[in-house]
């Protein structure tokens, strides 16, 4: 049986995280639920709601970038249960990972890129005991 694919999130990079907030919680209404630091890109992301909604939007600001049109879309993110499946059935149709595997407490996650370049990145939820 082919790994579940399921849509859970969407990432953006703002040039401003602040005054991106601003506009997603104070204009839009929505919720944050999380801010976090990411020292690896010396950047910082947020994770906001809508009310009723599962669907979350990632909003991502890196130190040092350069921006150009067409950028502000940083990701998609689909949760598999089975990572290592999921990469095996897609290295079967022609389509490798394009970052190494990061591990952290709460998951596994790599990406793919699709036919025009948008990063897709693939996640498992490790299941804490």
């Amino acid at each position: 049986m082919p790994v579940k694919f399921s849509l859970r999130y969407t990432g953006i990079q703002v040039r401003d995280l602040d005054r991106a907030l601003k506009f997603y919680l104070d204009v839009l209404g929505m919720r944050m639920s999380a801010r976090i630091k990411v020292p690896e890109t010396r950047g910082e992301f947020a994770v906001v709601r809508s009310e009723g909604s599962d669907h979350a939007l990632e909003i991502n600001w890196y130190a040092d970038q350069e921006y150009q049109a067409g950028d502000e879309l940083d990701h998609i993110a689909f949760q598999v249960t089975d990572l290592d499946k999921a990469i095996s059935e897609l290295k079967s149709k022609g389509i490798e990972p394009v970052s190494s595997m990061v591990e952290t407490e709460h998951s596994r996650r790599t990406f793919i890129i699709d036919p025009d370049g948008i990063w897709i990145e693939l996640y498992q939820k490790r299941h804490l005991a």
